[in-house]
């Protein structure tokens, strides 16, 4: 059985990724009524994987047997300064998430919660992998690159 802290953390994490959601969905339109249809078609796949993360922790906390709530999701806005800003506030949003996660797992440990711990090694290992994406983003935004030439270089998955 799932301890009420790290059932509660997890609920939060499912509002976090539902909120990771939004943002991304406001960066593809950011993009999109920039007129950079690949950067927007790479937000709005950002925007679903999230929403495939919340769903895979609402799964495995049925699976355990948890009790569910679903926290608000906040508005999100499309509106940024520039690509630079952007991106940049994706690679701090990403790194977040990672802190967030590593906490659950530390909290997993120490209440030797093993399954949740193994549960949690996936997103763990995912977060490495979005961290390592958004910082290539804003390194390519920041290297001065047009963006409409910058498109065939995103990552398509």
């Amino acid at each position: 059985m799932i301890s009420e802290k790290l059932r509660e953390m997890l609920v939060d994490q499912i509002g976090a990724e539902h909120t990771a959601a939004q943002r991304y969905l406001a960066m593809a339109a950011y993009f999109a009524r920039q007129g950079l249809d690949g950067w927007a078609a790479f937000f709005f796949r950002q925007s679903e994987e999230e929403r495939e993360h919340a769903m895979r922790i609402v799964r495995f906390l049925l699976d355990v047997g948890a009790d569910l709530t679903f926290p608000a999701v906040p508005e999100a806005q499309p509106r940024f300064a520039s690509a630079l800003e952007a991106v940049q506030k994706a690679l701090a949003w990403e790194q977040e998430v990672t802190r967030s996660f590593h906490r659950m797992a530390e909290t997993a440990l120490a209440e030797k919660d093993y399954t949740t711990f193994q549960f949690l090694q996936w997103f763990i290992e995912e977060q490495v992998e979005e961290e390592a994406t958004m910082g290539k983003l804003v390194q390519i935004v920041e290297s001065g690159v047009n963006l409409f030439q910058a498109q065939a270089a995103l990552p398509s998955e």
